[in-house]
């Protein structure tokens, strides 16, 4: 009997993978076209004489309230020089982040036939990691010198949970997450768990259209902190239960388990030792039990229902420590 049911198992196995594979081709036979402008070297080269050329085709990046002079003046600037020469050094050409974009699109197209592909504008902006990447319907600004690699200089004295995402591996994770998050309704409640489960749904959306990208890179943690909230998601949601912090509408708790910090606020002698964003984590663990056990809701369903209704069929399960 037990021989029957592991070769049941893996045969069930294989044939989840082969229907995996299947949509994977079908996704990747989706045209889409979209124009990958490289602002950041066309501003490089620029001269002085070519500032009206560049405000006609990039009006979107010279508010009119700045005067022309202010423009020559960075064109000049030491620092905007360096940041340029790095940002070139590191990305001399676009295309393999360009083949990557091209997938997210497409996997983004399939689930969301409304989906239209936008201009890319690569840009530099002295390093505003709160704005790596801004997405509209029609144009994605993404700024490279954030993604020159966490031990840059450029990131020097910047704490370490903040450029551990600085890095190239991060881009496409930051527009799927820039595009989730406008496809997805904010929480109208104020609970822990409308929290969770919105994040949860974002993270979910990941895992659809970004299939081949791993679980830690689309939390944004290393692999030791991705094993760390695995090995202990078990006493987390026991923490969560003991305190009663489900339905807790403390704005506290974003910011212990929510917000990105330097780890997650315990409030335990471990806290050093864990990831960020657990709360997300499990939201994201929550959302996928659902789904799995709700095969027949779509995911454009799925993202509209209520976190209650998710919470309630997901009957949430942590995996045990092994």
């Amino acid at each position: 009997m037990m021989k029957y049911l592991v070769g049941l198992i893996l045969l069930l196995g294989l044939f989840s993978c082969e229907e995996e594979n299947k949509l994977e081709e079908e996704i990747a036979q989706i045209p889409i076209d979209f124009q990958v402008d490289r602002f950041d070297v066309e501003f490089a080269k620029a001269s002085a004489e070519e500032l009206p050329r560049l405000k006609k085709e990039y009006p979107f990046l010279f508010p009119p309230r700045y005067a022309d002079s202010l423009w020559i003046q960075q064109m000049n600037d030491t620092i905007q020089i360096e940041l340029e020469r790095e940002t070139q050094k590191a990305f001399p050409d676009f295309k393999k982040e360009k083949e990557e974009i091209t997938s997210l699109f497409q996997h983004f197209k399939y689930y969301f036939p409304q989906f239209k592909a936008p201009r890319v504008v690569t840009m530099i902006s002295e390093v505003d990691y709160r704005n790596k990447v801004v997405a509209t319907d029609s144009l994605l600004l993404i700024s490279l010198d954030t993604y020159l690699g966490e031990d840059h200089q450029f990131y020097d004295g910047m704490q370490v949970y903040l450029r551990k995402n600085f890095r190239r591996g991060q881009l496409v994770n930051d527009i799927a997450f820039e595009y989730a998050n406008q496809l997805i309704e904010s929480p109208k409640g104020r609970s822990f768990l409308d929290q969770m489960i919105y994040y949860g749904k974002i993270l979910y959306l990941k895992d659809k259209v970004l299939p081949k990208m791993s679980d830690a890179d689309k939390m944004g943690y290393t692999d030791k902190e991705l094993k760390w909230a695995q090995a202990n998601e078990d006493q987390i949601w026991r923490y969560f239960i003991d305190r009663e912090l489900i339905y807790e509408t403390d704005s506290e708790l974003r910011a212990r388990f929510i917000n990105l910090a330097p780890f997650s606020k315990f409030r335990l002698e471990l806290d050093n030792e864990s990831p960020p964003q657990i709360g997300q984590y499990i939201g994201w663990q929550i959302v996928r039990q659902f789904a799995q056990k709700n095969e027949s809701i779509t995911l454009k369903q799925l993202l509209t229902l209520d976190a209650e209704r998710i919470f309630k069929e997901a009957n949430f399960k942590p995996r045990k420590p092994e």
